[in-house]
C-alpha cells in the first residue's frame, strides 16, 4: 500500500512540474506588465520608476552571459519534470572544453520541452555528460526585457538568440561554451505532428555564417519524441475556424515572433484531454562536433558549402539513432 502511494505521489509531482512551468511564464510576463505601468499612477510609483531604472542599467548583461545560477539549474523540480517524459540525453562524442560550440537542435516541437530539460536545466546531467561545457540555450530577446521573467530565465542560463549575444558567448567568454540554437524556430512548431519528423533547415544558413564568424564548431543533435507529446490541430482551409487561427498566427508572430500553435495533450489525469504534454520519451542525442575555419566574412559558396556538410552530419546521426529511439528504419528525415 505504501509503495502504491509512493508512486501516485510521484507521478503527482511530475504532472505538478509540468502544470506549473507551462502558465508560469504567462503569469510571471503578465504580473510586471500590467503593475509597472499602473503602479507609476499610485503612491507606490517609486517601485515602477526603480523598476525600469534597473532595466535600463542592466540591459547588457542578458546579452553579455547573463546571471547563470546553478542553484536553480539544480531544483528538485526539474527532476520531476524530467521523469514525467521521462527527458533523456545521450553522447555520441566528446566536446572539448578547449572549444566553443555551436549546437544546432531539431526539431523545434511545440514548446521545446528535451531542449530546455537537457540545456536549461541540470536534471539530466549536463556538466557530468560534457565536462568543462558551458551550455547557453537561446530563445527570443523579447523575454528578456520583462521583469522578473529576465532574471527567472537568466537564472537557468538562457541567452538571446541574437546575433550580438551568440557572438559574445563565443567570443568574449573563453572556451568550453556551447550556445544551443533552435535553427528551425517558430516555423518549425507549426509542423509538429507525432510520426513526422520535418525540420526547416534548407534555408536556415545565418548559424553556419555565425559558426565562421566565431570558429565554433557545429554540432547537430536531435530530440526523438519531441513531436510526440502534443497533437496539433490545423482546420481545413476555407472553413472559419481556419480562418482565425490563421490571423492568431499572424497577430502572434508580428508581436511575438512566435507562430501560434493550437494543439492539445493529457489532462491532469493520463486518460484525461488537456494541453500538459502526453507522458512520451524524448531523447536528445547529440552528435560529433564539426570543426568550422574562422574568417570573418565568409563566402556564400562557404557558407553553401559547410551547410551541406551540416545537413549530411544531422542525417547520419538522425539514421543511425531512430530505430533506437522510436522511429521506423524506413522514415527519413524530412528537412524543408
Amino acid at each position: 500500500m505504501a509503495f502504491g502511494f509512493t508512486l501516485d505521489c510521484q507521478a503527482a509531482l511530475q504532472t505538478l512540474s509540468i502544470a506549473q512551468w507551462m502558465p508560469l511564464y504567462v503569469v510571471l510576463g503578465a504580473i510586471p506588465i500590467v503593475s509597472v505601468p499602473v503602479l507609476l499612477f499610485t503612491k507606490y510609483w517609486m517601485v515602477s520608476v526603480l523598476t525600469l531604472v534597473w532595466l535600463l542599467y542592466d540591459w547588457k548583461t542578458h546579452s553579455q552571459g547573463g546571471r547563470r545560477s546553478n542553484w536553480v539549474r539544480n531544483w528538485t523540480l526539474w527532476k520531476y519534470f524530467r521523469d514525467y517524459f521521462p527527458v533523456k540525453l545521450v553522447k555520441t562524442c566528446e566536446l572539448s572544453p578547449n572549444h566553443n560550440y555551436i549546437i544546432a537542435a531539431h526539431p523545434h516541437g511545440i514548446l521545446s520541452y528535451g531542449l530546455f530539460c537537457n540545456f536549461g536545466t541540470e536534471s539530466t546531467g549536463f556538466s557530468r555528460i560534457f565536462p568543462g561545457i558551458t551550455p547557453s540555450l537561446a530563445t527570443l530577446e523579447g523575454i528578456f526585457w520583462i521583469p522578473i521573467v529576465r532574471d527567472y530565465v537568466m537564472a537557468k542560463g538562457i541567452c538571446p538568440v541574437s546575433p550580438s549575444a551568440l557572438k559574445y558567448l563565443l567570443t568574449k567568454m573563453g572556451s568550453g561554451n556551447a550556445a544551443i540554437v533552435v535553427v528551425g524556430g517558430a516555423a518549425e512548431a507549426l509542423l509538429s505532428h507525432p510520426g513526422t519528423p520535418i525540420i526547416v533547415l534548407k534555408n536556415r544558413k545565418g548559424f553556419v555564417r555565425l559558426a565562421f564568424q566565431t570558429g565554433a564548431h557545429l554540432v547537430p543533435s536531435f530530440s526523438f519524441g519531441e513531436n510526440e507529446v502534443h497533437k496539433q490541430k490545423i482546420f481545413p482551409d476555407g472553413t472559419w475556424l481556419r480562418s482565425i487561427q490563421r490571423s492568431y498566427q499572424r497577430v502572434s508572430k508580428r508581436i511575438l515572433g512566435l507562430n501560434f500553435c493550437t494543439f492539445h495533450g493529457r489532462g491532469l489525469t493520463r486518460d484525461s484531454w488537456g494541453f500538459l504534454p502526453f507522458n512520451r520519451p524524448i531523447t536528445t542525442v547529440v552528435g560529433e562536433p564539426m570543426p568550422i575555419p574562422k574568417i570573418e566574412n565568409p563566402s556564400q559558396e562557404m557558407v553553401d558549402k559547410y551547410h551541406a556538410l551540416y545537413i549530411k552530419a544531422l542525417r547520419k546521426l538522425f539514421d543511425e539513432h531512430k530505430d533506437r529511439y522510436g522511429v521506423s528504419e524506413s522514415q527519413e528525415l524530412m528537412i524543408w
